[in-house]
């Protein structure tokens, strides 16, 4: 073969060892990338096929039209953004009839809804983040025991009264299982199939109790039928508050998110001088509770719905939580030791959370500072829900001292 200057300058570089060995380890390390490149991406997806596992080991296909349907598990829960129907508080029925201000509210008010209920989402997604199920639990979980049940208890009302203070202090007994978001189910995914809804649900084992809220359904006329239908034997808690305060409480929440809204007065009043009150206003209809506990007495027994008084929610969480847990058939695991009072949030707070050894307040949509209203406004409203406030006493056994 005719030696070549050319091929002697290109070969020249590489003969040495030590620039052989550089080359060969330069190859090594682009392999290398290369393939813990493509395992990231394998990696990536195993979590949910973990998760699965444990939901009756699902092949991909029934993954994906689980998902397409809207049943996701945990993984697909933590990681994806709420649905529109997840967390919203319903209205009533509006009148045909309604002012250009009040329609509009009304709007505005679904609107800031979808908005708290993503920010509540977040806070009890951060929550579950940092809460570690309990040994047992987890080996009960990794053995397959353990299955999803329809809710034996609903906390159905009533919006803006306390009712995921109520569900999250609840959650603190080992008893007790209940889903962090609104299902929705009665009054906005009936349709959906009581599967659907069963999915929705986490394992319980033996002796655990199911549990959901979602506060709409105590003003959704077609609710009541619907669970008795699930079953008469579920047992309905409903969280009340002063429906004055109630009301500047609900109006609140929708101006955090719309501040160009008309003011509370103009919307209370269908006519302010001669104060006829816009019962129309959702945030006016939902206090009138002797209204739609008449709806719901149709269908299950006064004995199956127990009361807790908002204000007591707050100034002896231990004590309305003992109701609960008795009215639940639980012992009474909840008590003073889990509660501190949050000075600047101004209510109590766990200072353990489920699962984890560190406090836990409410995220910032609770507790907001309401806005002043004219005690003139305020007085109008109490003279307005004071005779419905005594027939709600008087169906429930119970003076809540709203008056």
């Amino acid at each position: 073969m005719e030696y070549s200057p050319v091929c002697h300058s290109l070969y020249a570089p590489w003969s040495s060892p030590v620039k052989k060995k550089l080359l060969l380890l330069s190859i090594m390390f682009l392999i290398w990338v290369y393939m813990l490149y493509s395992c990231v991406g394998y990696c990536s997806t195993m979590p949910s096929l973990v998760v699965d596992g444990y939901r009756g080991k699902e092949t991909g296909s029934g993954l994906a039209k689980r998902t397409e349907s809207g049943r996701t598990d945990l993984v697909s829960r933590l990681l994806a953004k709420p649905q529109p129907w997840e967390d919203i508080e319903g209205d009533y029925e509006e009148p045909s009839i309604r002012t250009a201000a009040s329609r509009d509210l009304l709007n505005n008010e679904l609107d800031t809804d979808r908005a708290d209920d993503w920010d509540e989402m977040r806070d009890d997604l951060r929550g579950e983040q940092q809460r570690a199920p309990e040994p047992s639990a987890m080996s009960s979980f990794s053995n397959g025991s353990g299955s999803k049940k329809l809710p034996q208890a609903i906390i159905i009302g009533v919006k803006k009264g306390g009712t995921r203070a109520l569900l999250e202090f609840l959650r603190v007994h080992p008893d007790i299982r209940a889903v962090g978001a609104e299902p929705h189910f009665f009054d906005r995914n009936y349709e959906n199939g009581l599967e659907w809804y069963r999915d929705l649900m986490p394992k319980t084992l033996e002796g655990q109790i199911t549990m959901e809220k979602t506060p709409s359904y105590f003003v959704t006329r077609e609710a009541p039928a619907r669970i008795s239908a699930m079953s008469r034997d579920t047992k309905l808690i409903v969280v009340v508050r002063d429906p004055v305060t109630r009301a500047i409480s609900d109006y609140t929440q929708t101006l955090s998110k719309k501040p160009d809204i008309p003011s509370f007065e103009s919307l209370t009043f269908k006519n302010r001088t001669t104060g006829l009150i816009d019962t129309s206003w959702s945030a006016i209809q939902i206090g009138i509770y002797a209204k739609h506990l008449d709806n719901w007495l149709q269908y299950f027994p006064m004995d199956q719905i127990l009361f807790v008084s908002g204000e007591r929610l707050i100034s002896d969480p231990a004590g309305e939580l003992g109701r609960v847990q008795d009215f639940l058939g639980l012992k009474r695991i909840i008590t003073d030791k889990h509660f501190y009072f949050n000075q600047t949030k101004g209510f109590p707070c766990l200072k353990k959370a489920e699962g984890s050894s560190k406090p836990h307040c409410l995220g910032k949509t609770k507790g907001r500072t309401h806005p002043n209203i004219d005690p003139e406004v305020v007085q109008r409203l109490r003279d307005f829900y004071r005779p419905f406030n005594m027939k709600f006493y008087q169906m429930t056994g119970h003076n809540f001292g709203w008056d």
